[in-house]
């Protein structure tokens, strides 16, 4: 498995040691490196471990992802973009057995497509907030879970030029056989 530094790489991308995030613009002294320790540690104020939150991981993931997409496969951004879409548009409840499902749909989907690119939104217009807002606002876990859920409409929005690319995976998606 690629680490991020090898797909920055990969991606003709060279990583910035120190000050902010080079992608998102989060308030970080060692750049992507630390928004990466952020993300990876999550946001403690919020318990994981209950079910009813795993809303909130997922919406993570997705803008986190999507924020950063020179340090991912290509194909990411069809997955947590297309996530996205199914979660805002479609009110999907998305659980961890889904994420396969949509994935298994997305290597269909991609065997015809293979010229098919989602072009981020320009650095660091990706999204108006970022892992250090998060961790920085989240005063107690409703807070947080608000500020996650901005976090990754805001996101979302940022990437609207591919929403009808993704509602037709998400229409394919929900009504695979």
């Amino acid at each position: 498995m690629q680490d991020y530094i090898d797909l920055a790489e990969k991606n003709g991308v060279t990583l910035l040691e120190n000050g902010k995030c080079q992608f998102c613009g989060a308030n970080t002294q060692r750049g992507i490196h630390e928004c990466l320790e952020i993300f990876n540690l999550g946001f403690q104020v919020v318990d994981f471990s209950n079910n009813v939150n795993h809303r909130y991981r997922f919406l993570i993931v997705d803008a986190h992802t999507l924020q950063h997409p020179e340090i991912h496969g290509r194909w990411n951004n069809h997955f947590h973009l297309s996530r996205l879409h199914l979660i805002f548009k479609y009110d999907i409840k998305w659980t961890y057995e889904l994420s396969p499902k949509l994935s298994d749909y997305l290597n269909k989907y991609k065997a015809n497509r293979q010229n098919e690119y989602l072009i981020p939104p320009e650095i660091l217009k990706r999204g108006n907030i970022t892992t250090t807002d998060i961790k920085e606002k989240s005063i107690n876990e409703k807070d947080c879970k608000e500020l996650i859920r901005k976090w990754a409409l805001d996101v979302y929005e940022k990437w609207s030029t591919h929403h009808s690319i993704v509602d037709d995976i998400a229409k394919g998606f929900l009504n695979r056989k």
